[in-house]
């Protein structure tokens, strides 16, 4: 037998645990939004220490944490050293945004049926907690002479944008790796990504009795010229193409929308909140200015009506770094030779805390368990799933390129 036919085998007689561990990953919610994932960080760190990983915990200040909206964060470092060479980084977030309505299945009891696995972050990412927690110990069960070593980074702020989970992490000194490779899906490995850019815009005007609305400035009147103004522009953004597979155009989304007082009062203030993904091929600064621009003088065409524009996010696009070849090159090839299908390399429109390693100058990819797209996964939507062979598989991927790359 090869390495690569014992890691296999290994992680087919490993797989039944490797499910519960991931049953159990889902069933403590990390719904971000409130964002207190402290209670997980500790439940992952026990389930490690039973495999035999000490997993490091590195509370982020609650200060800061309460101050960039969220409640608790603890992010983990596993270290497993092998000895002289290159540290790769495997790297998933907990976090994920609440599971909503419309669920077939518990949210959180992580089910199984019909070959798939479901509950929120079953697919992005607890998954990749599991594939590369277990393709680390399918590695190490080779028992063979290595170099460099890996580390786990499971990080909990990939919804409000990553400063807090891995951008904490590589401000703060705590690890520097030479490659990094992050939770995704298996049938592609992915080296690019949209930037995102979050505005609040807060519309005032001036409450009135809905008997004498000539008294008052209708702050909902001036968010729907705001909002068609946004719209129009979003039509345009279709004739900006990017030069990156897998990426296509700009564009623009509001998904927060709340205002008034009561059905019989004009509404004095409307607050909402936008998302501008940007290809790479775009500058952030210009982005911004550009929207912020529509902004303020479509609201200049209702009288008394004055905004008030915030930053929530801005999350740079990831472009490729010249050092990721040998992961692109080591992931695609066993992932044909483990899927049996070419596995390309391109973009894809989502944006990740990952860009935070890339502009640390740490070369990486995406890679890791799940199907062909985003909406197969029903990632933000209800019933979240992942094919369980899309786990078994990828982590064969995984622990083959690790073989790999520190052999």
């Amino acid at each position: 037998m090869t390495d690569y036919d014992k890691l296999d085998a290994w992680v087919d007689a490993s797989f039944d645990e490797e499910v519960r561990f991931l049953q159990e990953l889902i069933r403590v919610p990390t719904d971000t939004p409130p964002g207190d994932n402290a209670p997980h960080a500790e439940r992952t760190a026990e389930l490690l220490k039973t495999f035999g990983f000490e997993a490091e915990r590195h509370p982020v200040p609650l200060a800061d944490v309460r101050a960039y909206g969220m409640e608790s964060i603890t992010n983990l470092i596993v270290r497993r050293r092998y000895g002289e060479g290159p540290t790769i980084a495997l790297n998933a977030h907990g976090d994920v945004v609440p599971p909503g309505e419309g669920w077939s299945h518990d949210p959180y009891g992580g089910e199984i049926e019909g070959g798939k696995i479901y509950g929120r972050a079953s697919a992005v990412s607890k998954s990749d907690f599991a594939s590369f927690t277990f393709a680390v110990r399918a590695l190490e069960s080779l028992q063979a002479k290595l170099k460099g070593g890996v580390e786990l980074h499971f990080t909990y702020d990939e919804e409000f944008g990553g400063e807090m989970g891995p951008g904490w992490l590589l401000r703060n000194g705590l690890t520097r790796p030479d490659l990094m490779i992050a939770a995704g899906f298996s049938y592609e490995v992915v080296t690019a990504h949209n930037g995102c850019l979050q505005l609040e815009v807060t519309v005032h005007g001036k409450m009135a009795h809905a008997a004498i609305p000539h008294t008052g400035v209708d702050a909902l009147q001036g968010a729907v010229q705001v909002l068609n103004a946004l719209y129009a522009q979003n039509r345009l953004y279709k004739g900006i193409t990017s030069q990156v597979p897998g990426i296509t155009h700009p564009y623009l989304n509001v998904g927060r929308i709340e205002g008034g007082t009561n059905t019989n009062v004009v509404p004095g203030k409307v607050v909402f909140k936008l998302d501008r993904r940007m290809i790479p091929e775009e500058l952030p600064a210009q982005v911004e200015a550009d929207i912020r621009r529509v902004i303020a003088d479509a609201a200049a065409l209702c009288p008394g009506v004055t905004v008030e524009i915030r930053r929530l996010l801005l999350a740079n696009a990831m472009r490729p770094l010249p050092g990721n070849k040998p992961l692109v090159e080591a992931i695609q090839k066993h992932g044909e030779a483990v899927f049996g299908e070419a596995i390309p390399a391109m973009g894809t429109p989502l944006y990740t805390d990952v860009r935070l390693y890339a502009e640390a100058g740490i070369p990486g990819v995406i890679y890791g368990a799940g199907p062909r797209t985003v909406l197969e996964s029903h990632a933000k939507r209800s019933d979240e799933r992942l094919d369980l062979e899309d786990l078994r598989r990828a982590t064969k991927v995984i622990a083959r390129t690790l073989r790999d790359l520190l052999g």
